[in-house]
């Protein structure tokens, strides 16, 4: 294999211990299936029951049993030994100094603490940090470990688990707003100027691009793909505090709708749109998408990490919702988070940290094939698929720096709780985006109809310019390098 240099680029922060994590790799699936069937027999033998009840047993007893497997295996398992780098076996006092005398007595020296301990109890002032949270949870392997832990079972039982089950209106909204309302300038303090909740993208890899450069082009990319022009009618739900709605209409003559549950983003959006000129062509408006006016239909409708809110029983409906908005020569751009299938008990234990305090009930970030499948039996065709989660995390370093520097601003008037909780989201979410735990799917797709023209949408192929059987310069430099 010819030598890579690895992450040279300036834009994304490069990881300090690239160390891989128990999970599926070790979980068998064989010995699960085998449990599950072994079990009830063993039920049933004991206690002289009939055939017919051991398949009731063995139906009823299957959830349970592959969850305590889980379990179990999450505190038994073991880091794969193909690891490119070495822990430094450094001790925990290293990383963090723990004030409360109990917690202490229980971890120290090379004792590992379970992450969602850790958190939990640097919230509550427990626990101090002795350097930079990113450069901590970069060795963060080296100090804790990933359980599912009595905590985190009672977290995903008894609220996760409903929060899935309902997602009505109501609970949509309370959780909409009791996130969002707290306050533009807590939102502001990381998001900067633009005020763009989503990733961003790279556009020059050999810079290290601002936040708002970084927005820009990722403003510009919807547009772009969407094939906005004058006067086509745009819908983008979930809006947040309407950026792309206004930068649409100003920039490519869009008639542009957003629609959100956020009343501080509603007003903070049509304030905008007044400011760029161009209030009289985009707004904002404070409702469930449930409720977005469907007619007329819209050319264009985009839909930038809303979708995991919907929720995955919801998923199907607000899908066939989408498609009865939009004209059938229209084109939908989904932008949605997603876990890898091939996942780490990290990705467990990261992924409900944030349904508890940063994202709750955006239960709909799954793997790529469950969202292609789903807008497929929607109707829809994708047309373009690209995996974004490197520029997830360039854009989630940019929000971190953002957040270290307003500090003292922040902890004045919110707090050392709501600091220390978005200080641990930024930095971990950076590793995570960075490594692929969670990532972020660009979509874009139409109706699946045969009268689409499909020719519309053709690209120039990569490398089309060079000549056949060339490689471009960068390419050869890359390669050499």
């Amino acid at each position: 294999m010819l030598p890579r240099k690895q992450f040279a680029s300036p834009s994304i922060k490069a990881p300090t211990l690239a160390y891989e994590g128990g999970g599926a790799r070790q979980f068998s699936s064989v010995a699960l299936y085998l449990l599950i069937a072994a079990v009830p027999y063993a039920i049933k033998r004991a206690l002289g029951l009939s055939l017919g009840t051991y398949f009731v047993l063995a139906a009823i007893l299957a959830l349970p049993i592959g969850g305590l497997s889980l379990v179990a295996h999450s505190w038994l398992v073991q880091a794969p030994t193909d690891q490119t780098a070495a822990l430094p076996n450094q001790p925990l006092e290293s990383y963090m100094t723990i004030l409360d005398k109990e917690l202490k007595a229980q971890y120290h020296g090379t004792r590992k603490i379970p992450m969602d301990e850790f958190f939990e109890r640097y919230f509550d002032g427990d626990i101090d940090l002795t350097g930079d949270a990113l450069a901590m949870f970069e060795q963060r392997h080296d100090w804790a470990i990933f359980p599912i832990t009595v905590r985190v079972a009672r977290f995903f039982l008894l609220q996760w688990i409903p929060e899935l089950l309902v997602h009505s209106k109501k609970q949509d909204e309370t959780q909409v707003r009791d996130h969002y309302d707290r306050g533009d300038d807590f939102y502001a303090a990381f998001l900067g100027e633009r005020m763009v909740y989503t990733s961003g993208l790279v556009g020059d890899v050999e810079t290290h691009e601002s936040l708002e450069q970084l927005q820009d082009n990722k403003l510009r990319d919807v547009c772009e793909r969407l094939q906005m022009r004058p006067g086509a009618r745009h819908l983008d739900l979930g809006c947040g505090w309407g950026t792309l709605v206004s930068y649409a209409a100003r920039n490519y003559g869009t008639e542009s709708v957003g629609v959100t549950l956020g009343r501080n983003q509603t007003e903070f959006g049509n304030r905008r749109a007044a400011e760029w000129g161009v209030a009289d062509r985009a707004r904002v408006l404070c409702m469930d998408y449930r409720d977005t006016p469907r007619r007329p239909r819209y050319d264009c409708i985009s839909c930038l990490e809303m979708a995991e809110h919907v929720g995955v029983r919801k998923f199907p409906a607000f899908l066939q919702q989408v498609s009865d908005m939009l004209e059938d020569d229209g084109l939908f751009y989904l932008q949605i988070a997603g876990l890898r299938g091939a996942w780490q008990y990290e990705d467990f234990s990261w992924g409900l940290f944030m349904a508890k305090y940063i994202f709750p009930g955006a239960d709909a970030s799954c793997p790529l094939n469950w969202v292609v499948s789903q807008l497929e039996s929607a109707g829809f065709e994708v047309r373009t698929s690209e995996t974004i989660g490197v520029h997830y995390s360039a854009t989630l370093a940019r929000w971190y720096d953002n957040w270290l520097a307003g500090r003292e601003r922040i902890v004045k008037k919110y707090g050392k709780r709501w600091f220390r909780i978005w200080e641990i989201f930024l930095a971990w979410s950076i590793i995570i985006a960075r490594q692929g735990s969670s990532t972020c799917y660009q979509i874009v797709a139409h109706k699946n109809r045969n009268a689409f023209d499909r020719g519309a949408l053709i690209r120039k192929p990569l490398g089309y310019s060079s000549p056949s059987g060339s490689v471009s310069d960068n390419l050869v430099k890359e390669l050499l390098l």
